[in-house]
């Protein structure tokens, strides 16, 4: 048997570099790139493998250089999503701080079940001279690291002690990477000294290896089940999440919508499954859903879920399905998800199970009033997206009226990313899709400083389309120093800054259960009262663009802001676009709700007023057993 010599780490770097995925015989590189800092953990082990890969081979695994480790995650999960799970990019960062600002970005990959592989490096196996820089002693377990802190936030964890152990490490992690059921971050530890300890390898490790990713068929059994609890009902409403744009079923939806007359509503992942003006789309659903959505939602008598993990939002915390009797028929790829509200689960691809299910249904349709309906609430949510977009509101726009500016200067194929704050839940609301990929709003974490990190990715995945991302000024203070890369990359993103001047959607929320907008605003502490209800803080956050080297550009109206959007299209590199917003105007209401616990006992009488509100709504709250 051949072998070849190399270090630990020249042996991940060519075994990367030689997988493939494969679904529906299209072949995919499985590992496009690795996006990294270096530091003393990495540097002699994965930067030298790289840099010898890139002397030799610079297409075999091109290395990007980021900013931040938690933002380089945030770039290789929205690359993964981009490419609908089927290629990923690897992200390697030193031992210590490196390492555990990752975990954040580990966490929202695998709440969002998104691939993205990790490779942290870990302190010295030996234990030659402990406590070694950075280093986290634990007193009573030896064996324990900071980076132990990944376990609970990875689908795949392993720390590789040993050369010995590589191969079969690498092949699990190439598992759950490709495995749509099981997929989120896999995460490998490589202590300092392993990285770069040689061995003697089989050379078949590093032959091209193809995983292919299957398409799950659902039982025959379940698919009868829930053809009948369908054929059954009278008002069913369909869900579409996520499921449905990664495993490439959108079409398969418009057929079986558009065969069975069932009206379609989107979680945020699933939004842009079905376009925005087709007959049978209704819009977002949930808390944060349009009021059509959620009125069929509450006189639903079966909803069946595809590709949805039914969060909090999209069940507006058990209050949106209210009929009595509701049932459930939820169909995933994972069996956890399936299993939710005791229905009807049904266990496989979202595509084949909406073709399946669509034959089963066959010569099947809702009736022609229930047609009509679902048609004329759609008119009237889409009458209220053209009035919130068209305010006039001075002097300040309102923040919808941005979204509808932003909206209108997107191409059919451009990408609109968000992430946190107010903005995610008006866009979702609000932001009509034309495209499967079109709309790109992470809200399964909810993480703030997603966006312009996120917007990387996406342009990474897809060079061929425009990219906006839309960012308030709290996500933009917490993580912006990924435009440096774009800037260093040459890569195009239009940044569109929504300044409000403090974290508007915590403020709205605040104001909710009586809290006043405590602590949500960016401003100045008062001498006269000692509290932060001062002047607004006058910082320059197009400036500090600018200063990064982005063409920095500035709207004080929606017209202005027209007109930079058009302008920033000529553009070759990275621009930001600044405008600021009335906070203090809400998006229309979803006539939803979302469950925020409120004080039981205040002397505030705001916060009592809102915790009466606060009984009254949870007494709606369902448990669908």
């Amino acid at each position: 048997m051949s072998t070849k010599r190399l270090t630990v780490a020249q042996a991940l770097v060519a075994f990367l570099a030689a997988q493939q995925s494969e679904r529906d015989g299209v072949s995919h590189r499985l590992v496009e790139g690795c996006v990294g800092i270096f530091g003393h953990g990495n540097l002699a082990g994965i930067g030298q493998a790289l840099l010898e890969a890139e002397l030799s081979h610079p297409e075999a695994l091109p290395y990007h250089q980021a900013r931040n480790e938690q933002a380089m995650v945030h770039t290789a999960s929205a690359f993964a999503r981009m490419r609908n799970r089927m290629s990923v990019l690897a992200c390697t960062t030193s031992v210590g701080p490196g390492a555990t600002n990752m975990v954040t970005g580990a966490a929202l990959a695998t709440v969002n079940r998104l691939p993205v592989l990790l490779l942290p490096a870990d302190v010295f196996t030996t234990h030659p001279s402990d406590p070694v820089l950075q280093q986290l002693e634990n007193f009573a377990h030896r064996d324990v690291s900071a980076n132990d802190a990944f376990r609970p936030v990875s689908r795949f964890f392993d720390r590789v002690h040993r050369p010995e152990q590589l191969p079969e490490s690498l092949l699990g992690a190439m598992r759950v990477l490709t495995d749509p059921a099981e997929t989120g971050a896999v995460t490998i530890c490589l202590p300092e000294d392993v990285q770069t300890e040689a061995f003697d390898w089989p050379a078949e490790l590093f032959e091209r290896r193809v995983w292919h990713v299957p398409r799950p068929v659902a039982d025959a059994a379940s698919l009868t089940r829930a053809a009948e609890a369908l054929r059954a009902g009278r008002r069913p409403l369909l869900v579409a999440g996520g499921g449905v744009i990664y495993s490439e079923a959108t079409e398969a939806l418009r057929r079986f919508a558009e065969a069975t007359g069932v009206p379609v509503a989107e979680t945020q992942a699933g939004k842009g499954s079905l376009a925005w003006d087709h007959p049978q789309a209704v819009g977002a659903i949930g808390a944060t859903g349009t009021t059509a959505a959620n009125a069929l939602a509450r006189t639903a008598d079966v909803v069946i879920g595809i590709g949805t993990r039914w969060s909090d939002f999209t069940t507006a915390s058990r209050t949106a399905f209210a009929a009595d009797g509701v049932r459930f028929v939820s169909c995933n790829i994972t069996a956890f998800d399936a299993a939710k509200h005791s229905g009807v689960a049904v266990v496989g691809d979202a595509r084949t199970v909406l073709e399946n299910l669509g034959e089963a249904l066959a010569g099947w349709s809702v009736d022609a009033g229930y047609r009509a309906e679902t048609a004329a609430l759609a008119r009237e949510w889409n009458a209220v997206v053209e009035g919130a977009g068209s305010l006039g509101h001075m002097p300040l726009p309102a923040q919808s009226e941005v979204i509808a500016a932003v909206n209108a200067a997107c191409g059919p194929r451009d990408v609109m990313v968000c992430a946190a704050g107010s903005m995610p839940g008006d866009l979702h609301k609000l932001w009509r899709t034309r495209d499967p990929k079109g709309y790109h709003v992470e809200y399964g974490y909810s993480c703030m400083g997603y966006e312009i990190a996120g917007g990387l990715g996406v342009k990474m995945a897809a060079p061929d389309r425009e990219v906006f991302v839309l960012v308030g000024d709290g996500s933009y203070l917490m993580m912006a120093q990924e435009l440096v890369t774009a800037v260093q990359e040459g890569i195009k993103l239009t940044v569109v800054l929504v300044e409000n001047h403090g974290f508007a959607s915590i403020g709205s929320l605040s104001e909710s259960i009586g809290s006043e907008r405590f602590g949500t605003s960016l401003r100045r502490r008062n001498p006269a009262t000692g509290r932060l209800d001062g002047d607004v803080v006058p910082v320059d956050l197009a400036a500090n663009a600018a200063s990064l080297g982005v063409t920095a550009m500035r709207a004080t109206t929606v017209a202005e802001l027209t007109g930079a959007l058009t302008a920033a299209r000529a553009e070759t590199g990275p621009v930001l676009v600044h405008i600021e917003t009335d906070p203090l105007v809400p998006a229309p209401d979803s006539d939803s709700w979302w469950d925020v616990p409120v004080a039981e006992v205040s002397e505030h009488e705001p916060t009592t007023r809102a915790r009466a509100a606060y009984e009254a709504a949870k007494a709606h709250q369902k448990r669908y057993w």
